[in-house]
């Protein structure tokens, strides 16, 4: 491992996913594709297998929570739904980069929040 900021498929995705949370989730799209794509990589190492799940979950659990999100707005509430979901991706994207840069695994990527 060098000394650098590593480029890892992991890495990758996490960024595009922050960026999704930024942007709101125009790149999400573009990271679970990846997400999907690298996921059965034979030359994936071990430890990146947790990160795929995990990325590809924080896809799912973000598209679930924005229907719910939009389908309140009338009542009020989804804007703050909508709020927490960015707030969640952001969190759940920076967690696993940070994992990433160590070249460590999501301790439980099926978890909903981190």
């Amino acid at each position: 491992m060098n000394n650098g900021f590593d480029f890892n498929r992991p890495t990758i995705v996490a960024l595009l996913h922050l960026a999704g949370a930024i942007s709101g989730g125009a790149f999400g799209i573009v990271a679970v594709i990846l997400g999907y794509v690298w996921r059965d990589a034979p030359d994936s190492p071990g430890w990146q297998r947790s990160h795929e799940r995990y990325h590809i979950r924080t896809f799912w659990y973000s598209i679930l929570f924005s229907l719910l999100g939009w389908l309140t707005i009338i009542i009020g509430i989804g804007f703050l739904i909508l709020a927490l979901i960015g707030i969640a991706v952001a969190v759940r994207s920076i967690l696993a980069l940070l994992a990433a840069q160590k070249h460590k695994p999501i301790p439980n990527p099926e978890a909903l929040l981190w």
